[in-house]
């Protein structure tokens, strides 16, 4: 990921809670027929230091479960919103500005392996249920299922892990504009509905003073 030092995200503990927060991610790996993606739920656990290890399933029928070489590249997309010139001060002065978009990102690195062993891949499924359901009102149990259904299910799939060796930050929210611009930014966005790229570019306004 190209990443100018402005836009750059490096403290791991924000990287990782963006993580933990971005409910769908894109796994993309190398195969003997070219590169493949898929878009599944991730777990990440704290070992091994200093970046983790992401864990997660793909449907057994997937060749990208069986046939992955070397390393994959996961990616985890956060708010992004276009952005319009007419919201700079800089249109007003001098007309020199261009559309562009903001947007964040984070990338994570790392060999892939495979398992299949039920009690490894029910304990992956489960615990992502209870990330998903937890804050439901009722929440739904791997457990209010029958038993016998539950292990169909587990049999039509195969769990990865994947320990970080590379995580990478891209906080692209209008750093590179002068003051008077990012504050017409979050105003744009705020009238837009926006907020939670708004909410980004103004605490990313705030670090620049």
């Amino acid at each position: 990921m190209y990443v100018p030092p402005h836009f750059r995200e490096d403290h791991t503990d924000i990287l990782h809670q963006f993580i933990r927060c971005t409910g769908l991610a894109t796994l993309v790996t190398l195969t003997k027929d070219g590169l493949i993606a898929s878009h599944v739920p991730m777990l990440l656990e704290p070992e091994p230091a200093p970046y983790g290890t992401l864990i997660g399933h793909l449907a057994g029928p997937n060749p990208q479960a069986r046939g992955a070489i070397g390393e994959a590249l996961t990616i985890f997309l956060g708010p992004d919103a276009y952005i319009t010139p007419s919201w700079y001060e800089t249109k007003r002065k001098t007309g020199k500005v261009v559309p562009t978009w903001n947007y964040a990102a984070v990338h994570a690195v790392g060999p892939i392996s495979f398992f299949d062993d039920r009690p490894r891949l029910l304990d992956v499924v489960t615990r992502l249920t209870q990330k998903h359901e937890g804050d439901r009102p009722a929440p739904w149990a791997v457990s209010d299922a029958p038993e016998d259904f539950i292990q169909s299910m587990l049999r039509g799939i195969v769990g990865f892990a994947i320990p970080i060796a590379r995580l990478e930050g891209k906080w692209k929210m209008s750093q590179n504009r002068p003051q008077a611009d990012r504050m017409g930014v979050v105003a744009g966005l705020q009238a837009d509905d926006q907020h939670d790229v708004a909410t980004l570019v103004a605490e990313a306004a705030a670090r620049l003073g």
